[in-house]
């Protein structure tokens, strides 16, 4: 098992297929805590419950419902995490269109790193359990001063200005483009969550469809 969540941004822009029938590049990823059932954060995404409990895999999944995205989901410790290929995530779709169902609520943890890729910016949203959600672009912090901001300096996922000096400039540019790295390792070291890349690549995962929102 890996021994952070780093991988998956490291192959944010790659073109590599997973190994697998599973995922590689492009992922998005959503964590959530604090809900009284893992079932019930997936219920609020639209996940249907009679396929929760069936847990198939993601690699043996059937056809796609009309109108649904395909997502893979996990647990480590009191942490679940979702995770989409498809350009967005699920909850910030949800949260930023008003569904009332992905709102934070108080003692709701969310963590949320969505890639965005039809509408960009790439973008990391906390909402820390105070029922208000604080969003920052790729490259930024949220401003609030918190444990996910400190690690996501810490990693080096914060960027100032573009430098004056053209000699800077190559070092600058090679750390934007490769940004989505420590933008997923902070967040996996706040969380201490671990996500076995084998797992996620091969597809051994539960599955499950999330209706487009």
């Amino acid at each position: 098992m890996t021994d952070t969540i780093g991988w998956i941004g490291q192959h944010t822009n790659s073109d590599q297929p997973a190994p697998g029938r599973g995922m590689l590049s492009g992922i998005s990823l959503t964590l959530a805590r604090g809900f009284d059932s893992d079932d019930e954060f997936l219920i609020s995404l639209g996940a249907d419950l009679d396929e929760l409990a069936v847990r198939t895999p993601y690699q043996d999944r059937g056809p796609l419902p009309a109108d649904h995205h395909p997502a893979m989901y996990g647990t480590h410790g009191d942490w679940l995490y979702v995770l989409e290929n498809w350009g967005r995530a699920t909850w910030y779709t949800g949260y930023t269109g008003g569904v009332k169902s992905m709102r934070p609520y108080p003692d709701e943890e969310i963590i949320c790193i969505t890639l965005n890729e039809f509408s960009p910016p790439r973008m990391i949203v906390h909402a820390p359990g105070d029922g208000n959600a604080y969003r920052a672009e790729f490259t930024t912090d949220t401003g609030q001063g918190s444990a996910l901001d400190t690690a996501l300096q810490a990693a080096g996922a914060v960027l100032g200005p573009r430098p004056e000096d053209d000699a800077d400039i190559p070092a600058y540019e090679d750390r934007l483009v490769n940004i989505a790295g420590p933008v997923f390792a902070a967040v996996g070291a706040y969380t201490g969550v671990l996500i076995d890349q084998a797992a996620v690549t091969t597809g051994t995962l539960p599955y499950v469809a999330l209706p487009a929102v």
